[in-house]
Protein backbone atom coordinates (compact mmCIF):
# COMPACT_ATOMS: atom_id res chain seq x y z
CA UNK A 1 0.00 0.00 0.00
CA UNK A 2 1.22 3.47 -1.11
CA UNK A 3 0.51 6.02 1.41
CA UNK A 4 1.46 9.71 0.03
CA UNK A 5 2.83 12.32 2.51
CA UNK A 6 2.06 16.07 1.98
CA UNK A 7 4.81 18.01 3.49
CA UNK A 8 3.37 21.52 4.05
CA UNK A 9 5.50 24.96 2.70
CA UNK A 10 8.32 26.03 4.33
CA UNK A 11 8.21 29.39 4.00
CA UNK A 12 11.13 31.64 4.71
CA UNK A 13 10.97 35.43 4.71
CA UNK A 14 13.54 38.79 5.06
CA UNK A 15 11.77 39.38 8.19
CA UNK A 16 13.75 37.55 10.72
CA UNK A 17 10.95 36.99 12.75
CA UNK A 18 9.53 40.58 12.89
CA UNK A 19 6.65 41.90 11.10
CA UNK A 20 7.29 42.59 7.36
CA UNK A 21 7.04 46.35 6.59
CA UNK A 22 8.12 48.59 4.07
CA UNK A 23 10.07 51.67 4.36
CA UNK A 24 9.79 55.01 3.11
CA UNK A 25 12.94 54.39 0.89
CA UNK A 26 11.65 51.19 -0.59
CA UNK A 27 8.26 53.09 -1.07
CA UNK A 28 9.82 55.75 -3.16
CA UNK A 29 11.89 53.49 -4.96
CA UNK A 30 8.97 51.48 -5.99
CA UNK A 31 7.09 54.74 -6.93
CA UNK A 32 9.92 55.70 -9.65
CA UNK A 33 10.05 52.46 -10.84
CA UNK A 34 6.12 52.55 -11.90
CA UNK A 35 6.61 55.60 -13.30
CA UNK A 36 9.39 54.36 -15.33
CA UNK A 37 7.27 51.74 -16.59
CA UNK A 38 3.80 53.96 -17.10
CA UNK A 39 6.53 56.41 -19.01
CA UNK A 40 7.77 53.45 -21.40
CA UNK A 41 4.15 52.86 -22.47
CA UNK A 42 4.48 55.51 -25.82
CA UNK A 43 3.18 55.74 -29.16
CA UNK A 44 4.30 52.52 -30.38
CA UNK A 45 4.00 50.05 -27.66
CA UNK A 46 1.20 48.41 -29.14
CA UNK A 47 3.56 47.79 -32.16
CA UNK A 48 6.41 46.75 -29.72
CA UNK A 49 4.12 44.30 -27.86
CA UNK A 50 3.04 42.87 -31.50
CA UNK A 51 6.42 42.26 -32.69
CA UNK A 52 7.81 40.88 -29.53
CA UNK A 53 5.15 38.23 -29.63
CA UNK A 54 5.42 37.37 -33.22
CA UNK A 55 10.13 37.35 -32.64
CA UNK A 56 8.41 34.36 -30.06
CA UNK A 57 6.10 32.73 -32.50
CA UNK A 58 8.67 32.92 -35.07
CA UNK A 59 11.75 31.83 -33.17
CA UNK A 60 10.08 28.95 -31.59
CA UNK A 61 9.56 27.65 -34.73
CA UNK A 62 12.27 28.54 -36.84
CA UNK A 63 12.87 25.78 -39.41
CA UNK A 64 9.05 25.32 -40.05
CA UNK A 65 8.86 29.04 -40.20
CA UNK A 66 11.93 28.75 -43.37
CA UNK A 67 10.05 25.99 -44.97
CA UNK A 68 7.41 27.76 -44.98
CA UNK A 69 8.92 30.64 -46.51
CA UNK A 70 10.73 28.67 -48.91
CA UNK A 71 7.38 27.41 -49.99
CA UNK A 72 5.94 30.61 -50.79
CA UNK A 73 9.31 31.68 -52.80
CA UNK A 74 8.98 28.40 -55.10
CA UNK A 75 5.66 28.91 -55.43
CA UNK A 76 5.85 32.56 -56.52
CA UNK A 77 8.71 31.79 -58.96
CA UNK A 78 6.48 29.21 -60.21
CA UNK A 79 3.47 31.59 -60.76
CA UNK A 80 5.47 34.49 -62.48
Amino acid sequence: MNTKIINTPYWSTASFGDNADTSPMELSALGEHLDLCKGSRGRLFGLHCVAQTMHGFVAARFVTTLVVAALLIGIASLVS
